[in-house]
């Protein structure tokens, strides 16, 4: 169970459930999801970030259970490019200013609508697109998110972005597709706002 915090209705496992086994297309934010939320800079500008092998494996177990991955920056990030190349993801929306209005352009793409969609952010940047998904699909957080994103998901993970936040949101998606209340790899962690409602 899970309280919907933008409107405070409890989510049963069954409809989790139901949602998670809709979802074809899952979204992430790179800087503080992918990443650690570092990056080293020389005078040559970005040299350097670092990305989770967990985290590529979780985008190969989604593709797995048919589930493809997405990307959504706010950056121009070359480290980005190359990560996504080698994991083989190809809808990667660079250079976004606004994720929520961005989305409209990604489901255009995609041919999804917004029940079939799940997004992991971490900061205010992402507040937009999560209110707009979490109504329909599924949201996450890493555990380092920013205390306001943290209180507006579904899923709180278990570790810090580039830590393998984006495999943990993966594998309770494909848990919850699977049956499972609870997935192998880590336990959810609700808000402190919802621990209080339960």
């Amino acid at each position: 169970m899970v309280i919907d915090q933008s409107t405070q209705i409890i989510l049963e496992d069954y409809e989790l459930r139901a949602r998670a086994r809709r979802i074809l297309l899952v979204l992430t934010d790179n800087d503080g999801v992918l990443t650690d939320n570092g990056v080293y800079y020389s005078d040559a500008g970005e040299v350097m970030k670092r990305y989770s092998v967990r985290d590529g494996m979780g985008v190969a177990v989604l593709r797995k259970e048919g589930i493809e991955t997405g990307i959504i920056s706010g950056e121009h990030s070359p480290s980005l490019l190359r990560r996504a190349e080698k994991l083989r993801i190809t809808l990667c929306r660079l250079g976004v200013a606004d994720k929520k209005v961005e989305l409209a352009t990604v489901l255009a793409i995609a041919q999804l609508n917004p029940e079939q969609i799940a997004y992991i952010g971490d900061d205010i940047n992402d507040l937009g697109i999560i209110d707009t998904i979490r109504s329909y699909g599924l949201t996450g957080a890493p555990a380092d998110a920013m205390p306001i994103v943290k209180r507006s998901v579904h899923f709180i993970a278990s570790v810090q972005g580039g830590h393998g936040a984006f495999r943990d949101f993966a594998e309770w998606i494909i848990s919850l597709r699977n049956g499972h209340k609870e997935h192998t790899a880590y336990q959810p962690v609700l808000s402190p706002y919802a621990q209080e409602l339960i």
